[in-house]
């Protein structure tokens, strides 16, 4: 199922959180984004690597959705396409609601594979003061909170992606699992 589009693509070679845009990036399988700083086998987030370093990187890939600037926008916070952290931002993808397992086909050959919700941590108010509280929502149904940052995948398959190419989704089989953070 086409879905939608990839809007930017964004890597950094270096440990900051925010990430520049690029006219398109490498995904390799199993590691990540070729040049980024969080591309690898295993955990490659600066504070998790102190504790927990030998357990899989199920951070490969940082997508987030375009909306989310929109929304953040009419709240009096202009954020853009790589400035939160993310790999891939996307357009026409509801993210937060996918399964855990999601197959996303990016551009002709890439594949990365769903794995959670990114965490929001505390760098969110250095980089805009009081975006942080932006990124939760209490769901009036369960009381509990849904982060809105964006999701986190593994590469599965190989491939470049750049601005304008489509997203295909592939739902896992049932039942699907809600994501959780990772």
């Amino acid at each position: 199922m086409n879905a939608g589009l990839v809007t930017a693509v964004s890597r950094n070679a270096t440990y900051a959180f925010s990430k520049p845009n690029h006219p398109c990036v490498t995904l390799l399988a199993g590691l990540g984004v070729e040049g980024d700083v969080h591309a690898g086998a295993t955990i490659r987030h600066q504070f998790r690597m102190t504790y927990e370093p030998d357990l899989p990187n199920l951070r490969q890939v940082h997508l987030m959705h375009e909306e989310l600037f929109e929304e953040l926008a009419l709240k009096g916070y202009e954020v853009s396409a790589g400035q939160l952290g993310e790999n891939i931002t996307t357009r026409g993808v509801d993210l937060l609601t996918l399964p855990t397992g999601t197959l996303l086909r990016l551009g002709a050959d890439a594949v990365v594979e769903v794995t959670g919700l990114r965490n929001p941590c505390s760098k969110i108010n250095d980089f805009r003061t009081g975006l942080l509280g932006e990124m939760f929502a209490l769901d009036p149904h369960s009381a509990e909170f849904t982060f809105k940052c964006g999701v986190m995948a593994v590469v599965r398959r190989s491939g470049t992606v750049h601005p304008a190419d489509p997203v295909e989704i592939e739902l896992p089989g049932h039942p699907h699992r809600p994501l959780e953070r990772v």
